[in-house]
């Protein structure tokens, strides 16, 4: 299963489910995304040819991540561009989460393990602005 979560037609999130099951290649984000996400779902015996990539410059304004949930129940509370709350999400092991725009927060409802991907490099002070966001008896799941 996909869930995109759109605020005015922007894409916020884009969560796919640990039971999402399509065969072949999906890519789940368009082509502009500077954080390409796609769904792999081949056969055994399935090859797919060496290959290398081409050196090509690129710019990225804004940090896009990708979290894997391994193990654990994480709730993701997000945000419009304005720190607007919009809703809370529950992931599990398994789930993986884009977070294309917006703001977002964190609680573990569990212990967690993640892998989180993003671009770099890292900008230190000047990646992120944080913000008080909704406490835990407000949030809507």
């Amino acid at each position: 299963m996909i869930e995109e979560i759109r605020v005015k037609e922007k894409l916020v999130a884009l969560v796919i489910r640990k039971n999402y099951e399509k065969p072949g290649i999906s890519f789940l984000t368009p082509d502009d995304f500077s954080q390409q996400l796609a769904y792999i779902h081949h056969p055994q015996g399935k090859i797919i040819e060496a290959h290398v990539h081409n050196c090509v410059p690129r710019e990225v304004h804004y940090t896009q991540e990708v979290l894997v949930i391994k193990k654990g129940l994480l709730r993701v509370d997000l945000y419009s561009d304005e720190r607007e709350y919009i809703k809370s999400l529950v992931l599990g092991a398994g789930d993986v989460i884009l977070l294309a725009s917006g703001g977002h927060g964190f609680e573990m409802l569990e212990e967690v393990e993640m892998i989180e991907i993003k671009q770099g490099p890292y900008a230190g002070g000047m990646d992120k602005v944080r913000f008080e966001g909704i406490k835990s008896e407000e949030v809507t799941v």
